[in-house]
């Protein structure tokens, strides 16, 4: 048996998900004629209070076509040094968008509303000119950290004051509302643009939504036309989307505690130098010197258990459906005898 903590895009989709594609009803979504996709599109525009949302093969590609969006060429996106949109997109601000970037050094992944502020470029043609924010939640890097609301909430009223357009990379948002207990129409509120993805804490094989008003989303419709990302018959992937939307999300709960009890393991080992806090499904430690990430994760994986080595210094684990409570079990114990 391997027990996988690499990440939560390892999932396969469970008997009733790939019951649910195999029923779907197709056609060519590059036409708007997958009736799975318009499903599919519509609940998750209706969940967030937005007024459409567009289907995407990854989270990657709603980030970049959101940033392409917001942006013009010699333009300045703010965010945290650790995003994703930094730091694992293959340079595509730069590349897709021709934007440079503003990084911030926020906790775990968060940064503050008086931060981007300060990061606010001046009105100076010397300058390149700030358009968007981009926050994380939860940050992949800070542990699987939640944002407050009213942090959010503040980081929006001063976009409205300056004009700036703020995005939400919500790849783990599911994870976020469940921790934190609020809802998805809360977010909506709170953000122009958010991509939200179906293939890591809800299971699915393929798939990311991007969602917003409407003249927003007819661009993004045709940015995903450009980067390659339209899709013919899709309807089969929207099926698992809607299963998941509709009986992955409460479950996510599991996940978490999954993750509470692993990290209190590890957090007693003479080899952990400390563990990120844990709040959601991601587990996050970092090793005292004389023991290397590579080396630990090798030797966990000699009891089938796969980590991740982030550094050299740390390792991540990631808890998802597929992790069982006897798996959380085994690896727990397996923990306690090295």
């Amino acid at each position: 048996m391997i027990i996988d903590f690499r990440s939560d895009t390892v999932t396969k989709p469970t008997p009733a998900m790939l019951a649910a594609m195999t029923k779907a009803k197709v056609g060519d979504d590059v036409f708007g004629e997958d009736p799975s996709i318009n499903e599919l599109e519509n609940l998750a525009a209706d969940m967030f209070g937005m007024e459409a949302a567009l289907f995407c093969p990854s989270g990657t590609m709603t980030n970049q076509i959101a940033i392409k969006c917001h942006t013009q060429p010699g333009d300045e996106v703010i965010c945290d040094e650790s995003a994703h949109v930094y730091q694992y997109e293959g340079g595509g601000i730069a590349f897709n968008s021709g934007a440079s970037v503003k990084l911030l050094y926020g906790d775990r992944g968060r940064i503050t509303a008086e931060q981007v502020a300060a990061a606010i470029n001046p009105d100076d043609p010397h300058r390149a000119h700030t358009s968007l924010v981009c926050l994380e939640n939860t940050s992949n890097r800070g542990g699987g950290s939640c944002y407050e609301l009213a942090e959010i909430k503040k980081i929006q009223s001063l976009c409205r004051e300056k004009g700036l357009a703020f995005h939400l990379d919500g790849a783990r948002l599911w994870n976020a509302l469940v921790a934190k207990k609020e809802t998805a129409k809360q977010h909506g509120e709170s953000f122009d643009s958010i991509s939200i993805c179906l293939s890591k804490s809800l299971g699915c094989p393929v798939g990311s939504l991007l969602v917003g008003k409407k003249d927003f989303i007819k661009k993004a419709r045709r940015v995903r036309k450009a980067f390659g990302g339209g899709m013919r018959q899709a309807g089969f992937l929207a099926a698992a989307g809607i299963y998941a939307l509709q009986h992955h999300i409460d479950r996510l709960e599991e996940d978490h505690a999954h993750a509470v009890q692993i990290a209190a393991a590890i957090a007693g080992k003479h080899f952990t130098k400390f563990v990120l806090p844990v709040e959601t499904n991601i587990v996050i430690f970092e090793l005292n010197d004389g023991t290397t990430a590579p080396d630990l994760v090798a030797r966990l994986k000699e009891q089938s258990i796969l980590g991740y080595a982030i550094a050299p210094n740390r390792i991540r684990l990631v808890t998802h459906l597929d992790i069982t409570k006897e798996m959380t079990e085994k690896t727990i114990q397996t923990f306690n005898e090295l």
